[in-house]
Formats: C-alpha cells, structure tokens, sequence
C-alpha cells in the first residue's frame, strides 16, 4: 500500500496501485483455501452479513444498468464489489483466532509508525508538499496527488495503538505501545489534514469513554495541558498547526477556498441526486455530470506541489463526502444499501460489546473514525484497500465468522484446524 505509485496523467481513468493488485491475489488465495476446507469445519459468514452485502452489490449492478455510461460504470461496479464485499469477507473467512487478528493490526500499526516517521522527517527538513508556500505538509511515501493517504493511514494506525495499549497486560507493552501512538500522533499532526484530526479524535474518545470514562477524562485533560506547554510555552507548531486548527473554527462562516471548494461539491452531489433520486447518475460518473451541475464559484481543481511531482493541479472529481458520493451516482438504492452495511456492522459490535479486549476496541475505534470521515472525504487513492480491511476486521467482531466445529468458542488459543 505504500509503495508510491502515479501511472498516467491526474485524473485520468483508473489508477490501480500495488496494494489493489495485492488484495486480488490474496482475495483468490483466501477463496482457495475456504473452498478446500471441509464443510463441516468451513468458516461461515453470517447470513445478515451476506445478505447486507449482496444488497450492496446488486444496488450498484442496477444504477450500472441505468447508467448513461455503462462502460465507465461497469469499471465502478467492480472496484466497489472488491473493496467493499470481496476484500471484507476474505479478511473475514481467514481470521481464525486472535493471533490472525493481531497480525492484520500489527501490521497497520507498522504502516503507519513508517509514514509518521517519514512524514516527521519530511516537515523538519522541508521536503513535503507545498503548504502556505512552504514545503511543511508531511504526505509520506504517498507524494502530494494522494496527500490525504498518510493521514488515512496514521489514524487508523494511533487508534490501534491507543486501543491496544489501554488493555495491554505488562507494562513494557504498554509503554511501547503509548510510544508508538506519540509518534503516530505527530505524523498525523504534520499531515495537516483537519479530516483526518476530527476523525481521529472521535475514534480515540469513543475507544476511551467504552474502556473507562475515567481515563478519557484524564486522558483530554493530559492533551490540553500538553498542547498548551508545547505550543505556548516551546512554540512548536503555533504558527502552521495553530493556523489550521482555527480554520476548523472558521470553516462555517469565514471558509477557505479548500472549504469552499468542498460546499460547492456537496451542492453538486445534491443536485445530481434531485434529478435522479433513485438509482443515481451511475456508478463512477460524478466527473462526468460535475460540471453540469456545479455552481460557478468551483474552482474545479486543487493546487498540489513537493520536490517529486512539482507544482500540478488536481481536478477535484469528487464530492468529497462518501455518504453524497453514493447518493449522486447511486441514488437511494446505493445510498441506503451503504449506510445499512456501515449501520449494520457497528449495531453488531455494540451488541457484542467486549470493553476489556483491544481488538474489539479498534474496530469500534476505526469504524467510528471511519463514519466521521466519511462526513467530508470519501474513498479513493491507494488506501482505499484499507477500508476494506478494516471492515472485514469490524465484520469478523461484529458477526464472528465460525466454523462450526468451534462455534461454541469465541476464540480459541490455538488455530482451528
């Protein structure tokens, strides 16, 4: 997923990355070895699991067949049915224990230490993308064109981390953990997407206050009192972080052009939906419609520079909003089909809550974080994958897929055999 990938000129077609590639080929793996298991001992998927994600399929099968391009579509219809049914119940039918669970999120977290740390570096010698003029924006291995990608991947990464340290058992690991997640912080912080800043913070408060409303209190209160000794006593990050944090503020009355920007997509979204309320302007066909509904103050483009890809404008070509993204090239068919899947896997894991174990903990972590950033930005690019992923981990402890040899044991030590 990291490995930096830009084939063809911006915004053209479809950029398949190396981790797209990779996910087909373990999703044919992970089909493989389920169809040669027994079925007697053959892992299960829930039939309101499946049932959710066939709605999902079959809503974006009818808005292709609807679709004024159904080529263009029928590109869409595939890259959704991967990520959002093939990739989850692969990562789902292949965890068999815990050890299986804490490989998916050790390796998230290894991810993401690795781009926070190369983020870390890229805003104190000054070779990440171009902000206020000045090359300060950590992007990570992801260059500017995916400049959202290291902050997707360090929040999912400091809310594992967060989440398996508050139930982690020694010490060591613990310290270890809070460690890991301080650098993950700080990458995140370097990234300076306010997103991916809401987002995160949701997801580590509702992992907190699940654990112990205690520890969130404290936890706020150690944050302020951080912040305010490392910006208004040492001055680190008051003037590009504490610029951006008061956008945040601003962003309703006083927006940005990027905000701006954003406005006008959702009223773009909205208005492709009104005139096509039930199956949407097809799969993958917002670019195509945008500039027949959008209201003349959209730029159309975004501003991106750094030392490797220089100075580019990126067309924006899409709304920024998952839940309006559906909606316009989906309609209510697509719309709801997702907002089931999303409502559906997190009404599972609150129904089988289990406050004492961090794998629980993430997946209610990162879904919440997920949901929230979904508000503003939506899927695309080369972490796109790792939504997938996450929601094949949040399916496995929402719905637990079992054998039925072992369907009396929520998790055995040892791998079913």
């Amino acid at each position: 997923m990291a490995a930096p990938l830009r084939d063809g000129p911006v915004g053209s077609g479809t950029h398949a990355s190396t981790g797209d590639a990779a996910s087909l080929v373990l999703v044919a793996v992970a089909g493989a070895l389920w169809l040669r298991d027994r079925p007697r001992t053959r892992a299960r998927v829930p039939v309101a699991v499946a049932l959710v994600l066939a709605a999902l399929v079959v809503a974006a099968a009818v808005s292709t067949m609807c679709s004024p391009d159904t080529g263009t579509s029928l590109v869409g219809w595939v890259r959704e049915t991967q990520v959002l049914v093939l990739v989850p119940l692969a990562v789902a039918v292949s965890l068999r224990d815990r050890r299986d669970v804490a490989v998916v999120a050790g390796a998230m977290i290894a991810l993401g230490a690795g781009e926070a740390a190369f983020g870390i570096w890229q805003t104190a010698t000054r070779h990440g993308a171009s902000y206020g003029g000045r090359l300060v924006r950590a992007v990570g291995t992801f260059g500017a064109l995916d400049v959202m990608a290291m902050a997707t991947v360090c929040g999912i990464a400091l809310i594992m981390a967060v989440s398996l340290a508050v139930t982690a058992d020694g010490r060591r690991r613990r310290a270890a953990l809070l460690l890991v997640a301080a650098v993950l912080g700080a990458g995140l912080l370097c990234s300076l997407s306010r997103g991916s800043w809401i987002a995160v913070t949701a997801g580590v408060l509702v992992v907190l206050l699940r654990f112990d409303a205690r520890l969130a209190l404290r936890a706020c209160l150690c944050g302020v009192a951080a912040l305010t000794v490392l910006v208004g006593g040492f001055g680190i990050g008051s003037g590009t972080v504490a610029e951006r944090t008061q956008s945040i503020v601003g962003a309703a009355r006083n927006p940005d052009r990027s905000v701006g920007d954003r406005y006008a997509l959702w009223n773009t979204a909205e208005a492709m939906w009104q005139d096509r309320p039930v199956t949407g302007v097809g799969v993958k066909n917002f670019p195509a419609f945008r500039d027949a509904y959008a209201p003349p103050q959209l730029s159309g483009a975004s501003d991106t520079d750094d030392p490797v890809t220089g100075y580019v404008r990126e067309p924006l070509l899409s709304p920024h909003d998952q839940y309006l993204l559906m909606l316009s090239e989906q309609g209510l068919l697509g719309a709801g089909a997702f907002l089931l899947l999303v409502g559906g896997v997190s009404a599972g894991l609150w129904r089988r809550a289990r406050p004492a174990d961090g794998h629980w903990l993430l997946c209610l972590g990162v879904l919440t974080a997920t949901a929230v950033n979904f508000l503003y930005a939506d899927m695309g690019g080369p972490t796109t994958v790792l939504i997938g992923v996450v929601l094949g981990l949040a399916v496995r402890h929402a719905g637990p897929v079992r054998t039925v040899a072992t369907a009396d044991v929520p998790d055995r030590p040892e791998r079913a055999r």
